[in-house]
């Protein structure tokens, strides 16, 4: 028999050897597809609760993308930049470096990827693996083929890949079932807070795959991300969004009949090289409405193959998912339904897009006034630093005629 101060001691050395144990069963942690163990030091998680997840050290992702070579970059985001890059098992992946001022902790961090890793639909892209070492956060996705829809169809870019309307009409429904699918069936529901075309992935058989979804979780809330956002991508987003930071799955909603319209038209939101009057779909699209026309909208390159009703239906439920009051707006899935035919689109809620149009008029007094003042001074650098003010003070005015409007409608 042991004294009882031995059995402590034998005691002590047993706990101490399970923590070891422990410890190095953790460092060893990986899974198929990474080469070694990351440096998860300290990290109170259960790791086998994300066991479809690969976790990849640094070291084998720069290799993977030659050192995050610019060349390699495919993509650059509100979420941080994607790069192309080929894994030690030969398969191509999709590596999103998260921006670098995210400092969320390793706990947190890998407590947001269980969750995305979880989240399985034939039109979500799949989350692979991550890496979590030091300040580096960085997912790892699945290539696919044919790139975003944004350098497909809508981008600058030139692309040989013709889409049909067939193909056009699948990928519109396609993002509605993803969508719907976050916002109604995923528990707790996840709101996108992004949809637009370079966040809908392609791939070989052209099939659209959303990306992105759940990553606003990622960053941590004392980032200036949603203004960074505003900036760069403020023709998908929904006013109330844009002016109050106020975020539902409707603001989703309107991002998606904005894009639902650009896949019709083929046009990006925004075409700042057209007059004034036609530079902004929505405006567009409702002009067409108004005076029957609605066809028109429709990508010339299809040159008349389409589905005129189709087509035609897919304007209005752009126009209704796009109110200016998001109570009008429609739920993913009675998108859904009127996209598939299954459900009528209630033409009495589709009303004119007053803030796009009060934003229009705005932007024009303030040019031509911006002009008047320029061509009464004597100098040019008195006439640049007037058109300067001018210009300001129109902006100031739209943002007040956008919050205006906002509160009539609520």
């Amino acid at each position: 028999m042991f004294s009882k101060e031995t059995s402590q001691e034998l005691g002590l050395i047993n706990w101490r050897s399970r923590v070891t144990l422990m410890t190095s069963c953790f460092h060893l942690f990986r899974k198929k597809g990474s080469s070694s163990g990351t440096q998860l030091t300290g990290v109170d998680i259960d790791v086998s609760e994300i066991q479809n997840v690969n976790i990849y050290t640094y070291r084998e992702l720069r290799i993977a993308t030659e050192g995050f070579s610019s060349a390699n970059k495919i993509g650059q985001g509100g979420f941080g930049a994607v790069y192309k890059g080929k894994l030690r098992n030969g398969s191509l992946a999709a590596i999103k470096v998260l921006s670098a001022e995210s400092r969320q902790g390793i706990r947190e961090f890998l407590t947001e990827i269980k969750v995305i890793s979880s989240i399985e639909h034939e039109n979500l892209v799949k989350l692979h693996g991550c890496c979590v070492e030091d300040n580096h956060r960085i997912l790892v996705y699945g290539y696919l083929e044919n790139n975003s829809l944004a350098q497909t169809l809508i981008g600058s870019g030139h692309s040989s890949i013709q889409l049909s309307w067939p193909v056009r009409r699948n990928i519109c429904i396609g993002v509605a079932r993803g969508l719907a699918f976050l916002h109604e069936e995923v528990r707790p529901r996840i709101i996108h807070r992004d949809i637009k075309a370079s966040n809908v992935l392609l791939d070989k058989d052209l099939q659209p795959k959303i990306s992105d979804f759940g990553l606003a979780k990622l960053i941590p809330p004392n980032l200036t991300h949603i203004s960074t956002r505003v900036a760069g991508t403020a023709g998908y987003l929904a006013p109330e969004y844009a002016i109050r930071n106020q975020v539902t799955t409707k603001s989703d909603v309107y991002s998606f009949g904005v894009l639902l319209l650009e896949i019709v038209s083929g046009r990006p939101n925004t075409n700042r090289r057209l007059p004034v009057e036609e530079q902004y779909l929505l405006t567009r699209v409702w002009d067409l409405y108004e005076s029957g026309e609605v066809e028109k909208l429709v990508d010339a390159f299809l040159e008349g193959d389409f589905n005129i009703e189709e087509a035609i239906r897919f304007c209005k439920i752009g126009l209704l998912c796009t109110q200016d009051s998001p109570q009008l707006r429609p739920s993913m899935s009675s998108v859904l339904e009127m996209l598939l035919g299954e459900k009528d689109v209630n033409e009495e809620n589709v009303t004119k897009p007053g803030m796009i149009f009060e934003f229009v008029e705005a932007k024009s007094a303030g040019k031509q006034k911006g002009k008047a003042e320029v061509d009464s001074k004597s100098s040019l650098a008195e006439g640049k630093q007037d058109e300067s003010s001018s210009s300001g003070t129109m902006s100031s005015f739209a943002t007040m005629t956008f919050t205006a409007i906002y509160d009539r409608s609520n």
